[in-house]
């Protein structure tokens, strides 16, 4: 399936949601993002993100509390994701029974780092661009589901460069992007097509599409959109 609809990205440029608005939404609950499974297409392609690797490091941008993480920590990946809402950390742990410690991170001020008794995830509860590789290393594996499409589409490049210093040498970044037309709906989640990845990474990445699927839903219907396209992008560094 393939995406023939072209429409204007200038119609959600200019859309921003405020940090406080994702906070609200984890403290009123209003969290219809979250998957109670794990993904679908992350289940289908994993085997091309390990190629054939084994207890390789993960990194979960805007993780919330992803069930995703703890499907991969029971393989013996170790995991490290990033989210701006506590509560969505805290409730990562208490809904996966994991007991958990809870630490500063002395080089970003105010943020914490929880941190699962086994060792194997490691929760950093911070603004996602005070992240870098010097906080917790680079990563073999990168699942993007929910993120990408959720930051402010102004704040694009920056996001792309940091994923980008994130990545090893062999990294194998698994992106989820979403289509729809933007002009029956302001987001987030956000209108990413293929030519915005494409201007994104492509500098920096060789970009294969892996699959491309029909997820409208009666939730997308209810915003007023009429089709709603999820597509996986296997994404690795050129050099």
């Amino acid at each position: 399936m393939t995406d023939s609809k072209s429409h204007d990205l200038k119609t959600q440029e200019s859309r921003v949601m405020a940090v406080d608005e994702w906070l609200d939404r984890w403290k009123e609950g209003k969290i219809g993002f979250h998957q109670d499974q794990v993904h679908k297409l992350l289940k289908k392609h994993l085997d091309a993100i390990l190629d054939g690797r084994k207890k390789i490091r993960w990194f979960f941008p805007l993780c919330g509390k992803a069930v995703d993480m703890k499907w991969l920590a029971d393989m013996g990946h170790s995991i490290v994701g990033v989210d701006v809402s506590e509560i969505a950390i805290k409730e990562f742990f208490t809904d996966q029974n994991l007991p958990y410690t809870e630490e500063p991170v002395p080089a970003i001020p105010g943020a914490k780092a929880f941190k699962s008794s086994d060792g194997k995830i490691s929760l950093y509860n911070c603004n996602l661009y005070d992240f870098c590789s010097s906080i917790a290393g680079k990563f073999d594996g990168i699942w993007d589901r929910g993120s990408l499409v959720a930051i402010n589409p102004s704040d694009r490049q920056r996001y792309a460069t940091l994923i980008v210093s994130l990545m090893t040498k062999d990294c194998r970044y698994l992106l989820d992007t979403l289509l729809y037309n933007p002009s029956l709906y302001k987001g987030p989640p956000f209108y990413v097509p293929d030519d915005a990845v494409a201007d994104l990474f492509g500098k920096m990445c060789n970009i294969q599409m892996l699959e491309s699927v029909d997820a409208l839903t009666e939730r997308q219907k209810a915003w007023g959109i009429d089709y709603f396209t999820e597509k996986v992008h296997l994404l690795t560094l050129t050099s």
